[in-house]
């Protein structure tokens, strides 16, 4: 009798053993399960984040194609929703390849057709195709919306992931369904990818002594050509420029600064406010030679970016007056990231003001003067204002 207790009493001991084990191993497997209690999946994310590892582990195990679940394709998908909830249109995810070209640029060339792209309203619109690309003569204009590429429909790609597409190594074509402003139809345009040189300027020396400046982007050479083009415009004995940066995309801020700091004295360029609140200014670089003859810029629904940032600051120091239509409104700074496994991020981190305050994300720099090209025009009446414009300026200061 006793013996029985004591196997009795052993029995039940190692049940509770048993079920203590149980208990243990059922924990250590709802701990892997949910990623709150996961170090490795947690680490330096908010709990709200546990919800996707839950996500992945009740994928694994009872999706009916479990066995054939692609990490790597699914956590693509997971970073570009990320971004996508941002409600920034500038914010894209690019693979390792697409980071590669995108970390290319302003090297002097690329391969391309050569047009500036932005996100306008959720659509793919061109700012501007550059000057002799293969994009221009393919009959590409400013404002013209992208509706698919190579057949595949623009709707929710993001603005990175459709320049990575568009671009591709010359000779070879990209099919491109085209709406053009004011049509109702859209066309089909195959342009030929080319080598595109990054020309950042022109100026052409007129008769009367007048300087027409075409500044089409900021890149890292901007500044070196603007004073070519200067001297050139001393050599000339010039009398007047007309600064014109319609179309103009933009491009570094740093080139701008420079840019700016060869017509301005002193004082600020413009102001940057981070995620943070932060105030960044950028002042006018001291040592670079300004020039104080009489100008005139024009601008353009197609001038953005860094060109808008050259417009407020001129206009804000009253350095020149402004012509043409309000610009695009693409006052953000953005940055691109690598990720540790060669892919990266693209994604806004804060916004650019005029000295004065003016907000440039959204809104757009309004000329002192508007002047609209009628449809069917023929004359550039925005030119042609900016000239009669510098000319009686130029007779106020004599």
């Amino acid at each position: 009798m006793k013996r029985s207790l004591i196997i009795s009493v052993a029995s039940i001991f190692a049940l509770l053993l048993f079920s203590s084990l149980i208990v243990v191993t059922f924990k250590q497997e709802l701990k892997d399960l949910i990623p709150g209690e996961s170090s490795r999946v947690s680490k330096g994310l908010p709990p709200e984040f546990d919800r996707l590892a839950e996500v992945w582990n009740l994928l694994k195990q009872e999706h009916v194609d479990s066995a054939t679940i692609d990490a790597e394709v699914l956590s693509e998908g997971a970073v570009k929703g990320l971004l996508l909830a941002l409600n920034d249109p500038y914010a894209s995810y690019l693979n390792a390849e697409q980071f590669r070209m995108e970390s290319a640029d302003y090297k002097g060339y690329f391969e391309g057709i050569g047009a500036q792209v932005t996100m306008r309203n959720g659509q793919l619109m061109i700012i501007a195709p550059m000057p002799g690309s293969p994009a221009e003569s393919s009959g590409i204009k400013p404002g013209d919306r992208i509706m698919s590429i190579n057949g595949k429909s623009t709707e929710n790609i993001t603005l990175l992931e459709a320049v990575s597409t568009i671009r591709g190594k010359k000779g070879t074509d990209v099919d491109l369904a085209i709406l053009h402003i004011g049509a109702t139809e859209e066309v089909n345009i195959v342009v030929t990818r080319g080598v595109i040189p990054l020309a950042s300027l022109n100026i052409t020396m007129r008769d009367d002594g007048i300087g027409h400046l075409q500044i089409f982007s900021f890149g890292d050479k901007t500044n070196q050509e603007l004073h070519e083009a200067l001297e050139t415009f001393r050599s000339a004995e010039g009398i007047g420029i007309v600064l014109d940066l319609r179309n103009n995309p933009g491009g570094m801020l740093r080139s701008v600064v420079d840019v700016a700091s060869n017509f301005l004295d002193d004082g600020l360029i413009l102001y940057e406010i981070d995620g943070q609140d932060n105030r960044n200014d950028w002042e006018v670089n001291s040592q670079v030679r300004s020039i104080d003859t009489p100008m005139v810029v024009i601008v353009n629904e197609f001038s953005a970016s860094a060109s808008e940032v050259l417009t407020g600051a001129l206009m804000d120091h009253k350095r020149a007056t402004v012509v043409g239509s309000t610009t695009f409104g693409k006052g953000s700074v953005n940055t691109l990231r690598q990720l540790s496994d060669g892919s990266g991020v693209y994604f806004t981190i804060g916004r650019w003001y005029t000295p004065l305050g003016t907000p440039i994300e959204g809104e757009g720099v309004t000329p002192d003067i508007l002047v609209e090209i009628p449809a069917e025009s023929i004359v550039d009446v925005q030119l042609q204002h900016a000239l009669e414009i510098l000319d009686s300026v130029i007779m106020g200061s004599q």
